[in-house]
């Protein structure tokens, strides 16, 4: 995995370009959302510096005019690094640097610096891993040559001293052990689930820092890691929870969503992103204290899509709710969005309603069957307990009566196995 350790925070300029698409307050929301993930990446930004084009420079991303001026108040203000809020190609990144003399990194490589850090397990490490080296690979005379050499700390996690010199083809290699990792990986996760299909799954999805592992501790006690920082977790935490005294499902708190999130990053995290793709119902958890809430929705259901997971069963969780100084907005918010629940998962307010709401899309969403086989075809209750849940089980005599619940993607499945017992 790529490391380095910042012993002090850096000094960061942001930057953004507000063009004939994007608004210039759009562009400075953006801007503040840049902040905050240098913030977590351990910098301090000390300027945030819009300028207004057409479009894009295909040389220096911003004019040069300001590239100069970025120059002389990273000369008089020191500041180590230089960070743009979209992607840059490696011309503009080798001529920014070029220019300023200073540390220059891209949205990108900036969220897969925060998810280098952020990650603990084997499977996260793998998975963040493979997408810097798929982002550093057009890069590595950059990144891995002068740049490694003279730069420390923020977007230069780089694979370590003694792969300075690794050439493309080594690269390309290990990218492919990656890959085959992670295919492992993820047959491991398909078992996993293949033994609780008989259970609701529910995956809790939003954009980042919007409640989501908040949410799950408060439902569960799952003890999951919570800041107030974006990408405080990156690895799926999956608990039991009872919705009813006779309903248990599974919730599972993924990782969270953001504008721009690297392609390459959605796609190593394949396999965990799994869990909201084979998942019977997704919790949406939206910051409602958010100014731009709705621009949240649409980048967390754009992400969806683009995992295999439009279409999908919804419920929209209004969260911070007690934050609001004027609650009026949820009535707007909730006839727009539907089904949902306004909840605080902080302040515990109106979780049964949660709850509650949760346990009526399940009965909705399932069918329940009511059966009596021979005690003797034990091999088709093992069947049909990988397939459904089972809600009563009576033993008479040579038989068993049995009621069960089962969801609609199984029916047809369980339908035919108790249609081939002998009865």
């Amino acid at each position: 995995m790529i490391e380095l350790i910042t012993t002090q925070s850096e000094r960061a300029i942001v930057v953004g370009v507000a063009t004939r698409n994007i608004s210039k307050h759009q562009a400075f929301e953006y801007l503040n959302e840049l902040t905050l993930l240098a913030d977590t990446a351990g910098a301090t930004v000390q300027h945030r510096i819009l300028q207004e084009r057409d479009g894009i420079d295909s040389a220096f991303y911003i004019g040069k005019g300001k590239v100069e001026e970025i120059k002389n108040i990273a000369i008089g203000d020191d500041i180590q690094i230089i960070i743009f809020d979209d992607d840059l190609s490696p011309v503009q990144l080798r001529n920014l640097e070029r220019v300023i003399e200073r540390k220059v990194i891209d949205r990108s490589g900036l969220i897969l610096d925060i998810f280098a850090r952020r990650a603990k397990s084997n499977e996260a490490r793998t998975q963040v891993e493979l997408a810097q080296m798929e982002y550093l690979l057009p890069r590595l005379t950059r990144q891995w040559t002068h740049l490694s050499k003279q730069f420390g700390g923020i977007g230069t996690k780089g694979p370590g001293e003694t792969q300075i010199e690794t050439d493309r083809r080594i690269v390309r290699e290990r990218i492919s052990t990656l890959k085959k990792k992670l295919e492992k990986i993820s047959l491991q996760r398909q078992t996993q689930r293949s033994g609780r299909k008989e259970l609701f799954n529910v995956a809790i999805v939003g954009y980042t820092n919007a409640g989501k592992s908040t949410l799950l501790n408060a439902l569960s006690d799952a003890n999951v890691f919570v800041e107030n920082r974006l990408f405080a977790t990156l690895d799926t935490t999956t608990r039991s929870l009872a919705v009813s005294p006779t309903l248990n499902i599974l919730m599972s708190d993924t990782v969270g969503f953001i504008r721009k999130l690297p392609h390459g990053l959605v796609a190593s995290f394949k396999s965990t992103l799994e869990e909201v793709v084979e998942a019977d119902l997704l919790l949406h958890v939206i910051d409602t204290t958010h100014p731009h809430l709705e621009d949240h929705i649409e980048v967390v259901n754009s992400t969806l899509e683009e995992i295999g997971a439009g279409g999908k069963n919804i419920l929209f969780v209004f969260n911070k709710i007690d934050q609001l100084p004027d609650r009026s907005i949820l009535r707007e918010l909730q006839s727009k969005f539907s089904p949902s629940v306004a909840i605080s998962a902080q302040r515990g307010i109106n979780l049964l309603g949660l709850r509650e709401k949760i346990a009526e899309i399940v009965h909705e969403t399932f069918e329940e069957i009511r059966f009596t086989i021979p005690i003797s075809e034990y091999k088709s209750i093992v069947q049909l307990r990988n397939l459904a849940e089972f809600v009563k089980t009576e033993y008479e005599n040579e038989v068993v009566n049995i009621k069960l619940r089962v969801s609609k993607r199984n029916f047809s499945h369980v339908k035919n196995i108790i249609d081939k017992i002998p009865h």
